[in-house]
């Protein structure tokens, strides 16, 4: 039974890594902060512009995201609704699907629950590990998803990232060295600015994945304070009841 688990286990462990776009890397830390309003408000002006032409967030309305993110609706309805017709709309492209998996191979994914599916961080570190690759349909490939049937729909921001090599010693030889991905300062934004920008990115898709996530950490602490007092009134009404009891 044991070893039956333990085979499981590994198939599970072996699906979740493919998912993952197929290969163990290091993730960096995504900065994220939920009370940052205008982090997130700036995530939702790099969504609208750069994502949302093939991806979509279904089941997020322009409303909850509004007022969550203290957008007034006539501005977020001028600024951030392009395809919207009223507030209470959905996220949605006006791309039809069918044209989207001709293009890519496969429909775009939604993206509401995508930080819940891969995490802040496999997103903040795919969308710095691009390099350009001649090889491949868009011009580019992906450290974190190798393959990847995506173009870098961030390069007029970052600039077009190649893979960096330095002459280092090892073991006392001389060897080329892969160092990283370095920009070649083509793109609009500074390596640090534009790792702000994935950030902020990022904040706001962490935010979709579970808009009442704030709401529902404020109602548990309220919730623990709660039952902290109920502990010791109970515990101080249990004494007075039985403190003539030997």
């Amino acid at each position: 039974m044991l070893k039956k688990l333990f085979s499981v286990l590994a198939l599970v462990t072996s699906a979740s890594v493919l998912a993952a776009g197929g290969v163990a890397v290091h993730l960096d830390k995504a900065p994220i902060n939920l009370h940052d309003k205008e982090s997130l408000q700036r995530g939702a002006k790099m969504f609208q512009n750069y994502c949302l032409g093939c991806h979509q967030m279904e089941y997020q309305r322009y409303s909850r995201t509004f007022r969550d993110l203290g957008i007034p609706d006539d501005v977020g309805m001028k600024e951030l609704a392009f395809t919207a017709n009223k507030v209470g709309d959905f996220i949605k492209n006006s791309t039809p699907k069918a044209d989207l998996a001709k293009w890519f191979g496969a429909p775009p994914p939604d993206l509401t629950n995508v930080a819940r599916v891969r995490g802040p961080d496999w997103i903040y570190t795919y969308l710095r590990s691009f390099y350009a690759d001649p090889t491949r349909p868009f011009g580019v490939n992906n450290e974190v998803f190798p393959l990847v049937g995506m173009p870098h729909v961030l390069q007029e921001l970052q600039g077009i990232p190649h893979k960096k090599h330095e002459t280092q010693m090892v073991d006392g030889e001389s060897k080329e060295v892969y160092v990283g991905i370095v920009a070649d300062g083509s793109g609009e934004l500074s390596p640090e600015e534009y790792d702000r920008a994935v950030a902020d990115l990022v904040n706001y898709l962490e935010y979709t994945g579970e808009p009442s996530k704030l709401e529902s950490h404020s109602l548990g602490i309220k919730v623990m304070i709660f039952l902290f007092i109920f502990f010791v009134l109970a515990f101080l009404l249990k004494k007075e009841y039985w403190k003539d009891v030997h």
